[in-house]
């Protein structure tokens, strides 16, 4: 999701030459911005009994560290946050790691993880009106045009760079359309052991119900990253996006976007952060500012996932992470882990593995009960297939004896 202050997509004269028809989808001046409709604000306290996926300590609420032998944590204003070793699995400290809260375009990234590998990059698709029909209001666009072809490289920078809601939408139908690309998020999801995170929309706009968690979010940047695509388009500053038709059918050229992730573009007041591999950030209304970010330094891998910071300062959900990863790059080898991240799902105890049963969804169900039906079925049909190659081997013995028998007579 965008949000306001975000770097120009367009310079106002080519938004200008675009016309009317096509202002509606091309991303001008602020854009995007933040949803306009104004939601209930989540809760100021994680729920009890939270998940324990990864370790006890990180199921309690508040902050998580063993400090000996490191340096304090920074203070942060953040609902929730995370920083762990990816290359080792440790969680060095969190906050609230498994309160489920929305987490806008940070979303994206299990989007990617589950759809990236689906399309060929050089693969080109002419858009169509219905594709982008039911985006959000104040959605986060990157320019996509109806009647427009766009290879997927283009696309995917677009949801990486621009956290475009149409870019998004245009890929879920290419792969079937967005239930079932929310289908496969949740599958993903499942599979990785977060337990935390309810899918409702690909692109991470603001859903009843659709929430996740510091710890999944690690989960899924930790998945992308797996994909060396992903983390080619997540770390770009800035690229060419095709351009489009203006109101009266003259080609309009392609234009610069830049990378939203601050952190990694080294805009408005936010110093690029060194060693910074890729990420990706979120606004909505409902979920404030939101970020996930990788960064590499000696060897290790740090993840800081920041939720929600309620300073109220200018640029606080880069400021925070800055924060977080330095502490963690500091304190990496001097502090005793609080949890870990998991490498499959794990069954959790108490609330947690029958609440997970309930929310499912209907489709992945069904899969579960095909599955289980299959597994109950596969032994006899295996029986059945044995006694009828047997009958058929027996069969063909008998005529050749038959054949061997009526040969030898004639000879006689």
């Amino acid at each position: 999701m965008g949000r306001p202050g975000l770097p120009r997509t367009l310079p106002i004269r080519t938004a200008v030459a675009l016309g009317a028809g096509v202002l509606a989808v091309l991303p001008v001046a602020v854009l995007p911005v933040a949803p306009a409709r104004a939601e209930v604000q989540p809760p100021r306290q994680p729920p009890p009994g939270m998940s324990v996926v990864g370790g006890a300590r990180l199921g309690q609420p508040g902050v998580q560290v063993d400090r000996a032998g490191a340096t304090t944590l920074p203070e942060l204003s953040a609902l929730a946050w995370m920083i762990s070793d990816i290359d080792t699995g440790d969680v060095l400290a969190a906050k609230n790691a498994h309160w489920p809260l929305p987490p806008a375009s940070t979303l994206k990234t299990l989007f990617a993880a589950a759809e990236l590998p689906r399309q060929p990059a050089d693969t080109v698709h002419k858009v169509t009106a219905a594709e982008l029909a039911g985006l959000g209001t104040g959605s986060s666009l990157v320019g996509i045009q109806a009647g427009q072809s766009y290879k997927v490289s283009d696309l995917w920078l677009g949801v990486l760079l621009r956290s475009g809601n149409d870019a998004v939408r245009t890929l879920a139908m290419m792969n079937g359309g967005v239930p079932a690309a929310v289908t496969a998020m949740q599958a993903l999801a499942d599979t990785l052991g977060a337990r935390d995170t309810r899918v409702i929309s690909p692109d991470g706009y603001d859903a009843p119900g659709q929430v996740s968690s510091a710890y999944d979010l690690t989960l899924f940047l930790r998945s992308a990253l797996a994909n060396p695509d992903f983390t080619r388009y997540a770390a770009t500053r800035v690229a060419q996006f095709p351009g489009g038709r203006d109101a009266k059918g003259g080609l309009v050229p392609s234009f610069q976007i830049q990378n939203g992730n601050r952190l990694l573009a080294g805009t408005d007041g936010v110093t690029r952060y060194p060693g910074l591999i890729a990420g990706k950030n979120g606004y909505t209304a409902q979920a404030g500012n939101t970020l996930v970010t990788a960064a590499a330094r000696d060897g290790h891998t740090l993840v800081a996932t920041v939720l929600n910071p309620q300073s109220g300062k200018s640029n606080a959900v880069y400021n925070e992470t800055r924060q977080l990863l330095d502490w963690g790059f500091a304190a990496r080898a001097r502090v005793a882990p609080v949890g870990s991240l998991v490498h499959a799902p794990t069954a959790t105890p108490g609330h947690d593995a029958p609440a997970r049963q309930a929310a499912e969804h209907p489709a992945l169900a069904g899969a579960r009960l095909v599955a289980r039906w299959g597994a109950l079925l596969a032994l006899p049909l295996a029986g059945l297939v044995v006694l009828t190659l047997r009958q058929w081997r027996r069969q063909r013995a008998r005529r050749r004896r038959r054949a061997r028998v009526a040969a030898f007579m004639q000879r006689g």
